[in-house]
Parts: C-alpha cells; structure tokens; sequence
C-alpha cells in the first residue's frame, strides 16, 4: 500500500518519526507521502523525504495559509518562489496541498480569520500560479478543496493542462457530484481518508467513484478512523483499506492491488521515467 497522503513533519510526530515509519512499514505501508502546507513544512518534508528511504515530498501552500499574505501579496510572490526553489530537491514528487478553501476554522494560528473576497481571490492566484508550477516541473498536483467546489473547478478549467491527467488527485474529496464528473473527465485519482468509517455521505459517494480513480491516504495526523486516538498515523491505511472493501464488496488485496498501482501511476510514473537512475523508487 502507499499513503498517498500524510503529515509526518508536523508537531505530532516531533518525537516518534521512527516509531510511526516502523510501524507502518509493518503494517504493509511501503511508500508515504509527505505533504507540505507552506514553504516550512514544505521543506521539512523534502528533508525528511530525502533522510529516509521509503518517504516522498510533497511541496506547496495550503490556501488556509494564503491568508497571512491578504496584506502582503508581494510576499506571497516570494514564497512561491521558494516552493520552486523545493520542488527541484531530490524526492519531490507532487505540488501539494494546493486549491480553495472557504472553511472558517475556530482554531487557527492566523488571528482575525475570516472569509473575504479578497482572501478568496488571493487563493485562487496561489492555486492558479501552483497549477502552473506543476506543469513547469512535471510534477504530480494534490488539491485541497474545502466548502469551496465552484472555486476549485473555476481555477482548474482556467489552468488545466491535458498532461495533468491521471496526474492530479483530489484529497480528501467532499462528495459532491461536480467535482466527480470533473475527475471522470479528466482523470483525477479521488483520496479516501478515514473518515469514511463514519461519514454516510462520503459512503454513498465512494460507491460511485470507479476504482481505477481512488488511491488511499490518512492525511497523519488527522482523519482519524472511527474509534482510535490521536493522532492518526499511516499504519491506519490498512483500517481504511479494509472498510473501504468491505463498503464496496471486494476483496481487501484486490482493493489493496488496484489503490497501489493507481498511486503508483499517480506519483511514481513520470518520476522513474525522468531519473531513470532511480531504481529503488
């Protein structure tokens, strides 16, 4: 299996990196994407990525984060430009997470959140100038897309590219009808988390998602399962992997088998193709 989603550089795995890689290698977790949120932790990632042998890095700026430049676009073009500056590093694979966000979080490092439309169209020059950053480096792109769908799909048919499909997931996707027939007609992989052991809506929505387009992810430390403590770590993907086949009636490896190779071509393809040198990858 491989997350094709997590945090391992955040706070919560400040002292059990190891631990959590051990036990997820255990688990049957071969390969783990670390994903960046803004330039820091985008480059903690590249470093944790390039430490250790089975972890991959993802680099970019969460739109949460594009609020601290609302005053400071100019900023924003600088910190755009370090993100470049990540994705030549060894081991990054993917621009991410990267797209809209319309959420008002209640705990949050930014003081006076809110939503304007100004913020909003800050985040779509980020989102669109990432897109663009994808296709200048071939690299894979994960969006993030929260409470804001029509956003997302406006920023993304402003700047899609053919060479995107079947390179491009949405994470975490809401279940929302537009943003499937958008995957379908262009290729995108749609991550399954853990909240798919309680939500009813995501459920019903996994039934309708072919499985040639889902990949498996835990976004660690978050999206915990249903029933387990935080923080969620990557050896939780077999629990998703496991549910997600029985909600669907398939085998578990089957299951296991098609999510590995559709993550494979999601991150690993262009990747070998390009470093052919590369042969444990």
């Amino acid at each position: 299996m491989i997350d094709t989603h997590t945090h391992l550089q955040f706070r919560a795995f400040e002292n059990s990196v190891d631990q959590v890689i051990k036990e997820a290698l255990k688990a049957g977790v071969e390969k783990m994407i670390v994903v960046g949120t803004n330039v820091k932790t985008s480059k903690k990632a590249v470093e944790l990525a390039q430490k250790i042998d089975c972890l991959y890095a993802a680099v970019g700026i969460h739109p949460h984060h594009i609020f601290e430049h609302h005053d400071t676009p100019e900023v924003l073009d600088e910190h755009l430009k370090k993100v470049e500056e990540l994705i030549t590093q060894n081991k990054v694979v993917a621009i991410g997470e990267v797209g809209m966000d319309r959420h008002v979080y209640q705990k949050t490092k930014h003081k006076n959140y809110q939503i304007t439309e100004k913020f909003i169209n800050l985040q779509k020059k980020a989102f669109a100038a990432q897109i663009k950053l994808a296709l200048k480096h071939q690299k894979s792109l994960i969006i993030h897309n929260r409470e804001a769908v029509e956003e997302t799909l406006e920023v993304l048919e402003e700047n899609w590219d053919k060479s995107l499909e079947g390179k491009t997931v949405f994470h975490c996707c809401e279940p929302d009808q537009k943003l499937l027939a958008f995957a379908k007609a262009h290729q995108i992989f749609i991550g399954i988390d853990g909240d798919i052991t309680y939500d009813k809506a995501k459920q019903e929505f996994v039934k309708k998602i072919p499985l040639n387009l889902l990949v498996l992810e835990t976004d660690s430390p978050y999206l915990l399962p249903t029933g387990l403590k935080f923080p969620n770590t990557p050896a939780n993907l077999n629990i998703i992997a496991e549910f997600l086949a029985k909600l669907l009636k398939i085998d578990p490896n089957d299951l296991k088998q098609q999510t590995f190779q559709n993550s494979q071509a999601l991150f690993f393809r262009r990747f070998l193709t390009e470093r052919d040198s590369y042969k444990d990858y």
